[in-house]
């Protein structure tokens, strides 16, 4: 008999949706280049287009405004490589983020972190104001963060860059379709967000660009995505994406029910193990996400515990849960090496049921009752 798993690591990617497979396998029967005029490379384009306005829907921008790209790993290093002079920002974002600007020419500067893992946007103005100009400075802030889902400040941030004349970039990957999320409301200059997290493919996400924005193409050479990203676009791909993103918009209701879930989750967790530390459970976050950390335990050994008894959960990000070492979001919060080194992330979906709960919490406690192993 095989026994069911239970998958909690939405963050990391969600299971691709029926309509987005459907969506796909459409889409491959129209083999027309959706750069040519004649009328299969019109149907290509049409599908294109269809997917740019539920995409840009989702996000409360103009379609003219979406950018399809490989994914907001791609859409991030495109920005962070931009030219800047300098690029403000904190420890807590994605290492999509942070290794392009790591690796950019632009001066870095740091943006402070609180306990629950909210840059405060007085700290904000207080470093802005310390600051000299900069030429072409950008701040970037996510708007939620990956491993302890914490939603951050971006509107008022944005509001206080501009001030200074400074561009702003949100990764909103985390964000996008659990939350509402409004582009033009937030005041950002860009924003990048990816299918896969919505339940559509992987290898497709957007970036965002507001109109009239300044932004040099990330791939030369053809007149594809408005002239910014030369290439054959991935018709089959972006077809997904926007299926994906017209079911998200059409279930944002079901996030409060995934919300009291998680709610559960941790008060239970906490009931059986009352040293726990729930990572920025005293801000404001998405529905879905729980950074659970416990002192004297090492959160790789956890997942693979968590993985033999059935239960896919993550050590952080899925980008980084191969390194071993403490998180430096969870370490930016103020969080000890113990603690940070420790820390489980189980993210809930829509799909995501009672069941799946009890089974979450049935092997936490039978990990937790085991010795903690050496680092």
């Amino acid at each position: 008999m095989i026994t069911p798993r239970t998958y909690l690591d939405y963050n990391a990617t969600a299971p691709l949706l029926p309509e987005a497979r459907a969506a796909m396998i459409a889409a491959l029967e129209q083999f027309g280049n959706p750069s040519s005029v004649h009328a299969e490379g019109r149907a290509a384009r049409a599908i294109i287009e269809a997917a740019r306005i539920a995409v840009a829907a989702l996000v409360k921008a103009k379609p003219s405004e979406v950018i399809f790209t490989s994914g907001a790993t791609e859409a991030n290093a495109w920005v962070m490589g931009a030219g800047w002079t300098r690029i403000y920002f904190a420890d807590i974002e994605h290492d999509s983020i942070d290794v392009p600007a790591a690796r950019s020419s632009a001066e870095r500067a740091a943006l402070p972190v609180d306990g629950n893992g909210i840059v405060p946007v007085e700290s904000v103005a207080a470093v802005l104001a310390d600051a000299a100009a900069a030429r072409r400075s950008l701040l970037t802030l996510q708007t939620a963060n990956n491993e302890t889902g914490v939603i951050q400040p971006v509107a008022d941030v944005a509001a206080l860059a501009h001030e200074h004349g400074i561009a702003v970039h949100t990764d909103a990957v985390q964000a996008a379709g659990r939350i509402d999320l409004d582009f033009r409301s937030l005041g950002v200059t860009t924003m990048s967000i990816s299918a896969h997290k919505l339940g559509g493919p992987k290898g497709v996400g957007a970036l965002i660009v507001r109109d009239g924005t300044d932004l040099k193409a990330m791939i030369a050479g053809g007149g594809q995505e408005n002239r910014r990203r030369g290439g054959t676009e991935n018709v089959a791909a972006i077809a997904g994406f926007g299926a994906a993103a017209v079911v998200a918009r059409n279930r944002m209701a079901d996030w409060s029910r995934v919300c009291d879930l998680r709610n559960e989750l941790e008060r239970e967790i906490l009931a059986v193990t009352p040293n726990a530390v729930i990572a920025g459970a005293g801000a404001p976050r998405i529905p879905n996400t729980s950074s659970i950390a416990v002192a004297g335990r090492v959160a790789e050994t956890s997942v693979i515990k968590f993985d033999l008894a059935g239960v896919a959960v993550s050590a952080g990000a899925a980008c980084s849960s191969g390194k071993v070492g403490a998180s430096r979001a969870l370490r930016a919060m103020g969080l000890s090496e113990d603690l940070a080194r420790s820390a489980v992330r189980l993210s809930l979906g829509r799909d995501t049921t009672r069941d799946d709960i009890t089974a979450a919490l049935g092997a936490w406690r039978k990990i937790m009752a085991a010795p903690a192993m050496a680092a």
